[in-house]
This record gives structure tokens, C-alpha cells and sequence, in this order.
């Protein structure tokens, strides 16, 4: 019986609130373990462990007596859940699945040896190697670990660039002539069934390299709806994944798919699936994860998901701003409690959904003009 299982999280972040949510429809035990005590699902159990899940020996103590262990986030330890493995808990998406994806140049390097389209990219260890690409400017450079939300990723765009740069080990990528950024969330589970969502449109901070906002449907031609679908699907298969998986793409000015990245976890681009699908990612993470019927993926309105990010603006009169929010029909806020303040952070998200995306953009930027 579903109560009877024990599932636990790494990482306890909105990703692993929104989650929870879920699981509590399913009527799951639920445990969470991230290494700051105040993570927002810290709040709303009493099933919260303070660890690194980064670190062999907190994982593997967390481990201890679960029945399933799934992520919401990349950087955890592998070694520990192989060993998990080993002692018969079940770990989804399995621990080779996440190591080709914490890394983007393993990641680059896989999807190509399965004949995936790439934005061409070379390895570095460090900034002095940027030199020989002073003439070849402007590049992307991108850690090969631990980005999230923009963060390690930059543009250099002339040589006097190059001493401001990460010096870690990172992926040099082209730039391409992008028209369009897009997202397919696919979902897989053990016995082969896949699920795929229509693709959402996707347009990002120029600054930050965080995701602003995005639209679903995404309103592409047929044919690049199907073949992203099918290239997300296909990467489903060659990782064997076992729960969901975010597919980033870009399209470019000539029409052409190239995979960007990948997440295998829920994913700020599946947030709209909650009010406007018939199933959301989470909950069909959980089908995944525990060996049910994957759910149908429908879009039932258009929608539109705008974060929420840390503003001066926003925290002078916070109360005063979210009620203007909230008097929207169609807008649905989803607010993170995140102790602590960092300008530029994701605090929250709204999503919004109405008849026609003529009217979704309407009311998306009356509560934009609201928060700024």
C-alpha cells in the first residue's frame, strides 16, 4: 500500500514543497534532507533532516530504512546511492542517469553519442585556458557543475572578459543565432511507458540568465512540436530514466533543434502543469517513481508562469503588492517562504491561465506592472 512506503527527497527547496503537495494526495510518508535548516519544506514537516546531500555519509544515513529515494536537485552523492542501491532502496532517476547530467560537458558528450543535436562546446580547467579562444569570441561559458538559475553561466564577449571568468572547470560553447528557447518535461517509468508534455516557450533575464517567464502551448509549428517531443523521448530511453526530466532546446534562427540542457528532476519550466494540466510534473514524478500509470499530459488552458524575483520594489510594500496579485481572476500564486533576502532570488512564482493567450498575456502584464 502507497502508506506504507517511505520516500525520501534530496534536497528541500520549493521544488521538494511543491512536490510534497502531491504526495500527500497519494497519502505518502514523505522525508526531506537539505543542508539549510530553514529550506522551505523545513516548514511543512516534521520529517526534515539537516545534511548535505552532497555528502557520502549524510546520504547514506538518510538512506537508511526508505523504500525510494528521488531528487530535486543535481548536486548529490552518487557513490552514497549506489550503495543505497545496494542495500535494496530504490533510487529515481538512478544514480548513472544523474551523474551524466550533473556535469555538462559528460551530459554534451552523451547526447551526442546517441546522435542528439548539441550546441558545440569544448572542456576547460580553468580561466588561463580562455586565451585561445580570444579570437574565436564571443563564447558561453558554462561550469561543467552546480549551475542553477543562471548562476555559472556568463558571456564573454571580448578578450578583457576572460579575466572576470569562472576559473573552474567549464564547457566553452558557440554562440548560436537562437530564435526561440524552449522546454519539453518527459516523464518515463520502469516499465518503458513514456509521457511527454507539449513544449512551453521559454524567454530568459539577459542579465541573469534566469527564466522569466514562459507560455504554454508554446504556439510552434506542428512539426517542431513533434520533433522536440521526440527528441526529448528519445532521451528518456538512452538514459533509461526512471521518473522526469526537463529537455531545454533552443530553435534556431534557421530552424534547427539543438538540446541545451538537461534536468532530471521537476523543473521551473513544468510549474505551469499544476493549474493548467491534467496531471502535473510532480505528481507524475511520483507515478514514475512508484511504478504507476503515468498520467495524461493535456493542457487544459493556456497559461502563462512568471517568477517572482527578490526586488527592492517588491519588498517596500510586499503585502500591498501580493493582494493586487491575487485580485486577478485566472492567477494562481505560489509563494516559497525562503528565509533570508538576495536580490535577484526566486521567492515565488504566479501562474496564470485564462481562454486565450491573448487574454493570459493581458492580465501576465497588469501583475508584472503590480511587482515592479
Amino acid at each position: 500500500m502507497l502508506e506504507n512506503l517511505k520516500i525520501g527527497i534530496l534536497g528541500g527547496g520549493q521544488l521538494g514543497a511543491m512536490l510534497m503537495r502531491h504526495a500527500i494526495d497519494f497519502g505518502l510518508s514523505v522525508s526531506f534532507m537539505d543542508n539549510d535548516a530553514h529550506a522551505p519544506c523545513s516548514r511543512y514537516t516534521s520529517s526534515f533532516f539537516c545534511g548535505d546531500p552532497a555528502s557520502f555519509e549524510a546520504v547514506l544515513e538518510f538512506g537508511k530504512g526508505l523504500d525510494v529515494i528521488t531528487i530535486e536537485k543535481e548536486a548529490v552523492n552518487i557513490a552514497a546511492l549506489r550503495q543505497l542501491e545496494k542495500q535494496g532502496v530504490k533510487v529515481f532517476p538512478s544514480p548513472d542517469t544523474i551523474e551524466v547530467i550533473q556535469d555538462k560537458f559528460t551530459q554534451k558528450q552523451f547526447l551526442l553519442s546517441h546522435r542528439v543535436p548539441v550546441v558545440p562546446g569544448e572542456a576547460i580547467q580553468g580561466k588561463n585556458e580562455l586565451y585561445q579562444y580570444e579570437n574565436k569570441l564571443p563564447r558561453c561559458l558554462k561550469k561543467r557543475r552546480d549551475g542553477y538559475d543562471g548562476y555559472g553561466v556568463m558571456v564573454l564577449k571580448t578578450k578583457e572578459d576572460i579575466a572576470a571568468a569562472f576559473d573552474a572547470p567549464c564547457v566553452v560553447e558557440e554562440l548560436v543565432e537562437i530564435k526561440h528557447e524552449i522546454s519539453v518535461i518527459v516523464a518515463r517509468n520502469e516499465q518503458g511507458g513514456v509521457a511527454c508534455y507539449d513544449p512551453v516557450m521559454m524567454a530568459f533575464s539577459e542579465e541573469k540568465f534566469i527564466l522569466d517567464y514562459q507560455i504554454a502551448p508554446a504556439q510552434l509549428d506542428e512539426e517542431i512540436v513533434k520533433e522536440a517531443t521526440a527528441l526529448a523521448r528519445k532521451i528518456a530511453e538512452a538514459l533509461k530514466l526512471v521518473g522526469i526530466l526537463a529537455v531545454e532546446m533552443f530553435i534556431t534562427k534557421d530552424g534547427k533543434l539543438l538540446v541545451n540542457e538537461l534536468a532530471p528532476r521537476p523543473h521551473n519550466s513544468g510549474h505551469h502543469t499544476i493549474e493548467a494540466s491534467t496531471t502535473s510534473q510532480y505528481e507524475q514524478l511520483l507515478r514514475a517513481i512508484l511504478g504507476l500509470p503515468l498520467g495524461a499530459t493535456e493542457l487544459h488552458l493556456p497559461s502563462l508562469m512568471l517568477n517572482i524575483l527578490e526586488n527592492d520594489a517588491l519588498n517596500a510594500d510586499r503585502p500591498g503588492k501580493l493582494k493586487g496579485l491575487l485580485e486577478i481572476p485566472g492567477a494562481h500564486l505560489h509563494w516559497y517562504g525562503k528565509k533570508g533576502g538576495r536580490p535577484g532570488r526566486k521567492i515565488g512564482h504566479v501562474t496564470v491561465t485564462g481562454n486565450t493567450m491573448e487574454n493570459v498575456m493581458a492580465k501576465a502584464e497588469t501583475i508584472r506592472k503590480i511587482l515592479n
